[in-house]
């Protein structure tokens, strides 16, 4: 990865610091300090920030497919694979049964068919990369310490507000491991979910005020929202992580986020002048131009991608290859084009588990496709953003590339009809925190402690606003969790959002990960999670 080459968050002039290094549980070698004695090195703050912003994105030093990366030797994967979002999508999408993947890449099979260990590769490649990217941020607070001015305090509460996030994935992902807030040769300590969970909700109250107020920071950079909504989830899924509900901090929350007076749901659709497409405003969230499209006030923490600057197999770049079909194989790239020539394959699939929440089990879904409104309008619902033509619903034999409907919700295009900067690679921002979470998080919250109310029907009747789908004066919890997977399908949440609601189909011990055996052996604070 090239620092100076992804979106501008920081100007960034040189980058100096080079990671591409695997530490184990946040501690190793950051040495910063020039071979030639007669030279002197300079920590290029702005650079480390910028690399710290494109954690969920980006994987080593010199591009995609940097198989020099520790990832090959440690996890036996290639580089391209390594990427922090790649992998939670994995864990998070695999097992629930919303999505499945055509090849028997290392670890996958084993995640699909829920037979996972300790040691499953995407698993512990999500373990090193979030505590890798832990570690740039305890290195870059370490090193530049509060001046008193403004800016440094901004900069140093968003990281730490990255960082608060990281520890909420290791909490959710793993709950039991490392902890540690500096850069040290020491082992990290070993934090229980109860320690995590306190410490998130401690830091992000604590730099509430120092991040900037709403719509106020650079596109790409967080601000007070992000912290609002990661705190609204968090208390949204507090029974699961300590035993105790705090289901009014969440709707609390989720309303703050929700009148913040900045960003808000992307209602408006699009024409495309050259092609005569038409968008809806549910797609414009997922399209290339989804940073001035108007999708850019919904999106409160979008990780940038960009087809040159950002060479990557993950992130976004990964949701559109990996979901579309060939061109020289059928018309799905013909009917929808993803704005890119080097689709994957069809490699990654939706399940009928998703159409079902569109049509019901068994609902009769148009078997061609020639535009995404044939599907939508059947299903009465913007958000059905799959293609049939050629495809079954159901998937008998994953290996099979017309067994499962393709996903055509992430696309290479811009709704201005626009060239994009490559056809290789996208340049579709990734919403990795969005506004319409806000509003599900506060109709779940309000129907757990009142039951189906107005109040909380109105939250979701918006998002059917949204996707011109019907409305309804009530719904009832069992809906509300179909609500989530029909507004998030594919966008990496879905094993949380089943484990909350008690519906994750695997022994209860697997409802979180082990810890990869290697950092046990080199940790002795740590300990096993239960049924590894």
């Amino acid at each position: 990865m090239i620092l100076n080459k992804i979106k501008s968050l920081i100007p960034v002039a040189v980058a100096v610091l080079a990671f591409g290094t695997m530490t184990t549980s946040c501690t190793g070698d950051l040495d910063v300090d020039n071979i030639n004695p007669q030279q002197t090195s300079e920590l290029d703050t702005d650079a480390l920030l910028n690399k710290i912003y494109s954690c969920f994105a980006l994987t080593g030093q010199k591009g995609p497919g940097d198989n020099d990366d520790a990832w090959k030797d440690i996890l036996d994967i290639d580089e391209g694979r390594s990427d922090l979002f790649r992998k939670s999508w994995e864990l998070n999408e695999l097992p629930t049964g919303e999505a499945t993947w055509r090849w028997d890449d290392t670890g996958l099979p084993e995640l699909i068919d829920k037979t996972w260990g300790a040691d499953n590769a995407s698993s512990v490649g999500l373990y090193y990369r979030l505590f890798f990217s832990i570690t740039l941020c305890n290195y870059y607070l370490d090193q530049v310490p509060e001046d008193g001015t403004s800016d440094v305090q901004q900069k140093r509460a968003e990281v730490r507000f990255i960082r608060s996030l990281l520890y909420y994935f290791v909490m959710d992902f793993y709950a039991n491991a490392a902890f540690t807030e500096h850069v040290s040769t020491e082992a990290g300590v070993r934090y229980t979910r109860d320690q995590y969970y306190n410490y998130i909700e401690s830091e992000l109250l604590a730099i509430e005020d120092e991040l900037a107020n709403p719509g106020a920071n650079t596109y790409g950079r967080i601000d007070k929202v992000a912290a609002w909504l990661l705190l609204s989830r968090l208390y949204l899924n507090a029974e699961v992580y300590t035993g105790t509900a705090q289901w009014a901090k969440a709707k609390e929350y989720a309303d703050k986020v929700i009148k913040n007076g900045y960003y808000k749901l992307c209602t408006a659709g699009a024409t495309n002048p050259k092609t005569g497409e038409v968008y809806s405003g549910y797609q414009m969230l997922f399209l290339a131009d989804n940073d001035t499209n108007g999708a850019q006030y919904e999106n409160i923490y979008p990780v940038l991608n960009h087809g040159i600057d950002t060479q990557s197999y993950g992130s976004m770049h990964f949701l559109v290859l990996a979901m579309y079909d060939k061109p020289t194989d059928g018309k799905m790239d013909i009917d929808i084009p993803s704005g890119t020539d080097c689709a994957w394959g069809k490699c990654g699939k939706l399940t009928g588990y998703i159409v079902d929440k569109f049509f019901g089990v068994g609902g009769e879904v148009p078997a061609v496709t020639t535009k995404t409104q044939d599907i939508t309008t059947a299903a009465g619902d913007d958000r059905a953003l799959f293609y049939t033509t050629g495809f079954t619903r159901n998937i008998e034999d994953r290996s099979d590339n017309l067994n499962g409907y393709g996903c055509v919700k992430f696309r290479n295009v811009r709704s201005d009809g626009n060239v994009t900067s490559s056809i290789v690679k996208v340049d579709t921002d990734l919403p990795l925190m969005r506004i319409a979470e806000a509003y599900l998080n506060y109709a779940e919250a309000e129907t757990r402690m009142n039951g189906s109310t107005s109040d909380a029907a109105e939250k979701i009747n918006e998002l059917h606003k949204r996707a011109h789908a019907a409305t309804k004066t009530n719904y009832s919890l069992a809906e509300i969790q179909d609500e989530w997977v029909k507004e998030f399908w594919f966008e990496g949440r879905n094993r949380m959002d089943q484990v909350r609601f008690g519906t994750y189909n695997v022994p209860a011990y697997r409802y979180i990960y082990g810890i990869p055996v290697n950092d046990l052996l080199n940790n002795p604070n740590l300990i096993q999670n239960p049924g590894y």
